[in-house]
């Protein structure tokens, strides 16, 4: 006769396991329903992915398409390398840390480029996150948050406007990656390089219908304007009114401190809004780094400076990371000259 109470105790136990799956008790985000870096603390996050993939590591990024090195092995090896180096420098800190997905070119219009079909890119998608996640899974006993944000980029160059969409197309287009990441374990979405205010607008409400928390970070020019020549206090204003403050936080990316520190001096309210900065290292504009053939570097620790100074006179800024030409040594030294703000 069969062991009832054996049969019983297995039946349960794949009971329990069918549960946990459906449930994804391992596998659901840790932080979408709260981020944990709007309640402050440092949070540090990476450098130029791309220019440093280019001109560091030597590897060929057709478009900028760091997520095409996922298709290889090798390729996914070098992302894993470069996240992980972030990784043990927040463990060093203490510091929280946000995993800024690979996917800033994952989009339908960039990966159709490179011979994508709509499910090999929502595949290209989800191994981006669910790369990030083995990395936070390998940092277990971190006692500060680690959060996974889905990058998300522009449709068009990250520098000009070349062809400007409606909200509603911005929406549209930008749903299928959005959705794509709301699927996945990635605890947020982040729309880096915006340069007009409408397409911003379209992935906060795409993300809104995803249910997904959206960060979204503009670049300025030299003179701290967007690239389509909106004021970014007025950019941020408008997109909260359109969208009934949907957006988590706002940030400032691919620009050097000295194109927009002056912003930033006032106590208006668009100002607090802003809660991430990813910096470049260079002092060039948009139009000099399109056309220089060599990296320019800057001065790490300069950066460094230049960020405290910021956080000094802005507290609420909690997401410290860089953009062109900045790597490990930049987001080290902004560790090293910001962490004592914060506590560490």
């Amino acid at each position: 006769m069969a062991c009832w109470a054996c049969v019983g105790r297995a039946m349960q136990q794949n009971l329990e396991a069918l549960r946990r799956r459906l449930k994804g008790v391992s596998g659901m985000p840790q932080h979408r329903e709260s981020l944990p870096q709007l309640r402050g603390g440092l949070f540090l996050t990476d450098g130029g992915l791309e220019t440093t993939l280019i001109f560091r590591d030597g590897l060929d990024l057709p478009h900028f398409a760091a997520f095409h090195l996922l298709r290889e092995p090798e390729g996914t090896a070098a992302l894993r390398r470069y996240f992980t180096a972030y990784a043990q420098l927040a463990e060093r800190v203490g510091s929280g840390l946000v995993l800024e997905s690979a996917t800033w070119r994952a989009n339908a219009d960039w990966a159709s480029l490179l011979g994508y079909t709509s499910a090999a890119l929502a595949e290209a998608n989800t191994r981006a996150i669910d790369l990030l996640v083995e990395i936070r899974g390998q940092m277990a006993g971190h006692p500060a948050p680690i959060v996974i944000s889905g990058c998300i980029g522009p449709r068009g160059d990250g520098y000009v406007i070349d062809q400007a969409m409606s909200v509603a197309q911005a929406e549209a287009y930008h749903a299928e990656q959005v959705e794509t990441l709301a699927r996945s374990q990635a605890d947020m979405v982040c729309a880096i390089t915006m340069t007009y205010v409408d397409e911003a607008v379209g992935i906060a409400k795409a993300a809104e219908s995803a249910g997904m928390p959206v960060a979204l970070s503009f670049t300025v020019e030299t003179d701290g304007r967007l690239p389509s020549g909106h004021d970014l206090g007025a950019a941020i204003e408008a997109i909260d009114s359109a969208t009934a403050g949907y957006a988590a936080y706002y940030m400032i990316n691919c620009a050097h401190p000295t194109h927009f520190e002056h912003l930033l001096d006032s106590n208006a309210s668009w100002v607090k809004r802003i809660r991430g900065l990813r910096a470049n290292a260079s002092r060039m504009s948009h139009a000099e780094l399109d056309d220089a053939r060599e990296l320019d570097a800057g001065d790490p620790v300069e950066l460094g400076e230049q960020y405290e100074a910021l956080v000094r006179s802005l507290p609420h800024l909690s997401v410290l990371g860089g953009c062109c030409g900045t790597d490990e040594r930049h987001i080290e030294q902004i560790a090293i000259a910001c962490a004592p703000l914060y506590g560490g």
